[in-house]
């Protein structure tokens, strides 16, 4: 071939590689933007685009936008997360127009799974903008009957505080703990150990960050010090990717079994197996992910031949069983043991009258407590939502006085006990209000119906002379939206005889959320204007109550 014409041709190559040979040098900065965007515009506008390439992984209106992601082949040199975190438990937006949100578990199973192999594979840096996302508060710690159980199995009073010590650190599972687990390998990531600054107050700080040269230290994977210093004031801090020398990583492992979609369904139940097969105190710190995984089975997995002998191979550990249920027993908190009961009859450890048995056992033990709670009334409550705990009603003894008890009446009440419910309607206007809180959680869950039943609390409230007890009693009735006008009229009276303005205050709570039509308009204001006393705080509701009764 002459010279002139490879010349040409060669040209012609050099043509055609260099858009893709750009194409490949660009750092690919991924966007996870599920409230403002207003950080995500800022890398946008701070970066060369001749070096970087945006890629934004929501896709607004679908459900499965991460996995979409990962389908695509998409590979992240930075990553920037935008949202509110406040919970730990997913990255959402306080936007009505924004629907999408980032749950961490299906952020782990992306980082577990074979399913989305390069998404994460090269990151440099991880950009978290939400509260708390990596602070390093414990989320979970082992109660008094982890460390009796290590005792109950043999080791000394002194190994069994070593050896809890040694589980909280493990499963500890701070906001700080996941996102390292999550972004394995990853040098750096930034959050926020507390309250993070929102989107429109995080964006000039950022671009003070990159007109002072922030640009240059963006994906290289050591933290900017210039950075961290510019938000120090609002407790960003900065932490690594979890390593496969770090202390948690047979942690991670763990976990990731329940999360790795390259895993069978039966392969999981016998990795549920073996982690009941270790020390019951370390199952007690797996509670949440065994409950979880075992509630999600499905019949058709269940009658899979793998998965059905997995699970009879539980149900045949008897050793395993009898150390799970002598912690059941021990429990001090009996929302645990009710979950631990509810997780022994999905194992199949139960039968329906052990089930029965169990339960009952539990609910007498509670109402018999003399230290019952709000916790305990909101448990049972919250147990019997469909009534089908209310067939263990009649098997629980229960002396005259133990019934006398508030606590042990909201939750005899909580079970179908009409005697029960009589005795905590009364407990709502109590001048103990250790009484009317425990009305006030279990009104939550069963609201007054009855009228008349309505109109001796409206009228039980008015006398009451504790302030702080009858603003609850009025905060329990504001949830009723009341349409009644006997009753409308006396709670009316409360607001003209009160001495504290947070007792009027909680009148007008009720009152805006009423039908207030049943009254005479006029007159309500007027006796509004004219009882209502002096605040040095500023409006409130009954400001916006008095402008909508006017502006009716």
């Amino acid at each position: 071939m002459p010279f002139y014409a490879r010349a040409v041709l060669a040209a012609a190559l050099l043509a055609a590689i260099w858009p893709h040979q750009a194409l490949a040098d660009k750092k690919t900065v991924c966007t996870i933007t599920v409230n403002s965007p207003d950080e995500k515009d800022i890398f946008r506008r701070s970066l060369p685009q001749d070096d970087y390439r945006f890629v934004e992984l929501v896709e607004r209106g679908r459900p499965d936008w991460l996995a979409s992601a990962c389908r695509a082949g998409v590979k992240c040199d930075v990553l920037v997360i935008s949202g509110h975190f406040d919970g730990g438990v997913e990255f959402y937006s306080d936007r009505v127009d924004m629907r999408e949100s980032l749950p961490v578990a299906e952020l782990t199973r992306a980082s577990c799974s074979d399913s989305c192999p390069g998404l994460f594979s090269q990151l440099k840096e991880v950009y978290l903008f939400g509260c708390n996302t990596l602070n390093a508060e414990a989320m979970r710690s082992a109660t008094a009957e982890v460390g009796r159980s290590l005792v109950r199995a043999g080791h000394s009073p002194a190994d069994a505080e070593r050896l809890t010590r040694i589980l909280n650190e493990r499963h500890a599972d701070s906001n700080r703990d996941r996102m390292r687990m999550i972004f394995k390998d990853v040098p750096v990531l930034y959050g926020f150990s507390s309250k993070a600054p929102l989107g429109r107050s995080a964006g000039p700080v950022l671009e003070r960050w990159f007109q002072t040269g922030g640009a240059a230290e963006v994906a290289t994977g050591r933290p900017s010090a210039r950075l961290l210093g510019l938000f120090a004031p609002v407790s960003m801090t900065v932490a690594s990717g979890m390593t496969a020398s770090d202390p948690q990583a047979a942690y991670r492992a763990d976990v990731c079994q329940f999360s790795d979609d390259r895993t069978s369904t039966a392969d999981k139940v016998e990795f549920v197996h073996r982690l009941l097969g270790r020390e019951i105190a370390e199952v007690r710190m797996f509670l949440d992910a065994i409950e979880t995984y075992i509630a999600a089975l499905t019949d058709a997995q269940r009658n899979d031949p793998a998965v059905a002998r997995a699970l009879d191979a539980i149900v045949r550990d008897s050793a395993a069983r009898a150390r799970y249920l002598d912690f059941v027993h021990d429990a001090d908190q009996p929302s645990v043991r009710a979950r631990m009961i509810a997780v022994a009859q999905g194992l199949r450890w139960l039968t329906p009258a052990q089930h029965a048995a169990e339960m009952t056992l539990m609910l007498q033990t509670l109402v018999a407590s003399g230290t019952a709670g709000p916790a305990d009334v909101d448990l049972v409550c919250a147990l019997n939502t469909d009534g089908r705990f209310s067939r263990y009603l009649p098997a629980l003894r229960v002396t005259p006085a133990q019934a006398d008890r508030a606590a042990s009446a909201a939750m005899l009440a909580c079970l179908g006990s009409a005697k029960g419910h009589a005795r905590v309607v009364q407990a709502l206007t109590s001048a103990n209000d250790d009484d009317v809180q425990l009305a006030q959680v279990y009104l939550r869950h069963r609201p007054i119906g009855d009228v008349n039943e309505l109109r001796a609390v409206a009228a039980g409230i008015a006398r009451m002379k504790d302030s702080a007890a009858q603003v609850r009693a009025l905060d329990t009735l504001a949830a009723l939206r009341l349409s009644d006008r006997q009753s409308l009229t006396e709670i009316t009276r409360v607001f003209q005889s009160a001495k504290t303005v947070g007792v009027q205050r909680a009148v007008a709570g009720i009152l805006i959320r009423s039908d207030y039509q049943e009254l005479d308009k006029p007159e309500l204001v007027a006796t509004l204007r004219q009882a209502r006393l002096k605040s040095s705080d500023g409006a409130d509701l009954i400001d916006v109550l008095l402008r909508r009764l006017q502006a009716n």
